[in-house]
């Protein structure tokens, strides 16, 4: 895809959802109700968002050991906080984690491949579990909510999960994807996409790994899930956690598709389709959205402020070894 394409359809996709909100909500009204935040909540949700850094820094050092790739949990918890600033302005956590994979490759030459298999693993186990707890809250709401819609959603991620988890570890498909490497060096990409397949591949040795993984993912992901609970109870959406069980896992998974540049506009969308099927008002259901935004925020300003403050000290080197 032509990089003037890409744009087209991301300004496209960002002024479409942008349009369906502003279409929902009574933008004045939302203010007011933003301007009336219960600020306790949702410094809550923002602490557990930033404080949930440090297991899925955690988890990425487990992958990267099981490989002899060793480093500090402190630089892996740095190197996350800067992907998430970097995020701000690439598109949603893919482009987070092309810094990541980036920044630790430099660490580590020669193991790109791996670095890269490690951060798309994680990932892919970030939506299984995401997946798993999706599933779960869906039969916690079955009968209770109207979100059959959502249904289909999820079950169309659940056969994009099965058919990753296939492609990536059977040992009998491998010799089959062969017959695609013409194309891939057609593109220009036979090379990388060789070195990331086999470096996600190999962790099928490394089982006892993946589910440790998984279960810490599914932990981070029930926290992370409060935490946009915390959200709606700053702007007075009187709900139970239960239907967010339904909501933040889906969420989680269309924010990893880079539609827009940090899932602007479809992430708000997302809150206001969801909600309102719940008998929310789509001005508390934008607020609520605006909010989680603003705590995707709180976790890159430790990144932006790390990246400074590197910036400032190279700066001061490189003048004391002129001088």
């Amino acid at each position: 895809m032509s990089k003037s394409l890409r744009v087209s359809l991301t300004l496209l996709v960002t002024a479409l959802c942008t349009a369906y909100v502003i279409w929902k909500i009574d933008v004045g009204r939302t203010l007011e109700i933003l301007a009336d935040t219960h600020v306790g909540y949702f410094l809550l949700a923002v602490a557990i968002t930033v404080a949930t850094t440090w297991p899925m820094a955690l988890r990425w050092k487990w992958l990267l050991d099981a490989k002899g790739i060793r480093d500090r949990l402190g630089w892996l918890t740095r190197a996350y906080f800067v992907s998430y600033a970097a995020s701000q302005v690439l598109p949603t956590a893919v482009g987070g984690d092309a810094a990541r994979i980036y920044e630790t490759a430099k660490r580590h030459p020669g193991n790109t491949g791996t670095i890269a298999g490690s951060v798309i693993l994680e990932r892919a186990i970030g939506g299984a579990a995401t997946l798993m707890l999706a599933a779960i809250g869906l039969a916690l709401a079955f009968g209770e909510y109207d979100i059959g819609v959502y249904l289909w959603i999820e079950a169309l991620f659940v056969v994009a999960t099965v058919v990753a988890g296939f492609v990536i570890f059977s040992r009998s498909l491998r010799s089959r994807l062969r017959r695609f490497r013409p194309l891939l060096e057609k593109l220009r990409i036979e090379r990388p996409v060789r070195a990331l397949y086999r470096g996600m591949h190999s962790y099928r040795d490394n089982v006892r790994v993946l589910f440790a993984v998984f279960a810490l993912t599914t932990a981070i992901q029930i926290v992370r899930i409060l935490s946009i609970w915390l959200c709606g109870e700053a702007v007075g959406v009187d709900l139970s956690p239960r239907p967010y069980f339904v909501l933040g896992p889906l969420l989680f998974l269309v924010m990893l598709v880079p539609f827009t540049i940090n899932g602007l506009a479809v992430r708000e969308a997302f809150f206001v389709s969801f909600l309102t099927r719940l008998d929310v008002d789509a001005d508390a259901a934008a607020a609520t959205g605006f909010l989680f935004f603003v705590t995707t925020i709180g976790l890159a300003l430790p990144g932006a402020a790390i990246v400074a403050w590197e910036a400032i000290r190279s700066g001061a080197r490189r003048s004391v070894a002129d001088a």
